[in-house]
């Protein structure tokens, strides 16, 4: 039996994606928030309500009712939903991909009007479903180049250099941004909602697949867990076998690049509660009160400093890598230069191996 050439394979629509080409998300709008393929727009041909009226139908009266009903439902937003299409196209080029869960009904449909329409459009074979077992598959199987890892004591300032560097046109992964999320018991403080881990996952992919297999990226040291979400197992070993970029920064410069990451603190304030409760077992019960005061008076620049010196430094120093090369990050200038002379020694050792250290330099 042969394929209607309105069907593409999974590996083809990523090569016409990577040329510019417009993926389109037939499902419901609350699949399409759990999870997509990176840069797809969202056109649906039920909402949330409808894909469960036709569900109900299909499991009470079959599928020739169920048919039936949502011809009914789609047929007036046709015009609507190729206009949407329409105008997304405006920065992108055909054809269009069209997708929803496993290549089944919805985006065929779709498919279908597009191309009456006059917009040339072709039906994803598996659906989301396809993509998503082949980024789990990259994950178990895939490679990427090396990972050049920032790490350091909470308000050294890693994830500013990280930004200066970007615009500097070195290659960066930055794993907060993507979870959206800094990594911390108040990480998600002022922050948009973090992603569905599958999604997570999805962005992980599109941006490590673009390293080059003798290339590298730089990024930021993390634990397993970034907020609620969790990085891959391989790509969390990968980030332990390279030689860390140890960032080091006086206390009164770490604390105010802390208070810079939070500029609407005050009106955040009754949101650092909770997390700050939740150290009492560390602190114990009557220091957590007193930061508690400190918090309800203002007085933000002891509150950071004992949070740091008391909670965040000593988790850190108990797991300072024994491999790595410090970066003295005094000013944000001298630990510029400092890091770009240790990515450019790291770059000339092996994978894995600590380069040799300049007389009078700590390692």
């Amino acid at each position: 039996m042969s394929v209607p050439e309105t069907i593409i394979s999974l590996d083809k629509a990523l090569e016409l994606r990577e040329q510019g080409c417009l993926l389109v998300d037939a499902r419901s709008p609350s699949e399409y928030a759990e999870a997509t393929i990176p840069g797809a727009v969202s056109v649906p041909l039920f909402d949330d309500e409808e894909r469960h009226r036709v569900g109900l139908c299909y499991k009470q009266q079959g599928r020739r009712q169920a048919r039936r009903l949502g011809v009914e439902l789609v047929s007036p937003k046709i015009p609507a939903m190729i206009a949407a299409v329409e105008a997304a196209l405006r920065d992108a080029r055909p054809p269009v991909v069209v997708f929803c869960w496993r290549g089944g009904m919805r985006s065929q449909a779709l498919t279908t009007f597009l191309n009456l329409a006059g917009i040339p459009a072709r039906q994803l074979a598996g659906g989301h479903k396809a993509f998503r077992k082949h980024v789990c598959r990259f994950f178990e199987q895939g490679s990427w180049g090396r990972l050049l890892v920032l790490r350091g004591l909470t308000g050294v300032g890693k994830t500013r250099m990280l930004k200066r560097l970007a615009e500097q046109g070195y290659p960066v992964l930055d794993l907060e941004g993507l979870a959206n999320h800094r990594g911390s018991a108040f990480g998600a403080l002022g922050l948009p909602k973090q992603p569905s881990q599958k999604m997570f996952e999805s962005l992980l992919w599109d941006r490590l697949r673009r390293i080059p297999p003798d290339g590298y990226v730089l990024t930021e040291g993390e634990s397993r867990h970034i907020g609620r979400l969790i990085l891959p197992e391989r790509l969390f070993q990968a980030l332990q076998d390279e030689v860390s970029l140890w960032v080091e920064a006086p206390l009164e410069r770490r604390i105010d690049i802390i208070l810079d990451d939070y500029p609407a603190r005050d009106q955040l304030r009754e949101t650092f509660v909770p997390p700050i409760l939740a150290l009492k077992p560390v602190l114990g019960g009557k220091r957590t009160q007193e930061l508690l005061s400190w918090l309800e008076q203002g007085r933000w620049r002891e509150l950071v400093g004992a949070l740091m010196t008391e909670y965040y430094d000593p988790r850190y120093l108990h797991t300072l890598p024994q491999r790595r090369l410090t970066i003295e990050a005094t000013t944000e200038e001298a630990g510029l230069a400092a890091l770009k002379r240790a990515i450019d020694s790291l770059l000339a050792s092996p994978p894995g191996v600590m380069p040799p250290v300049p007389a009078g330099e700590d390692g």
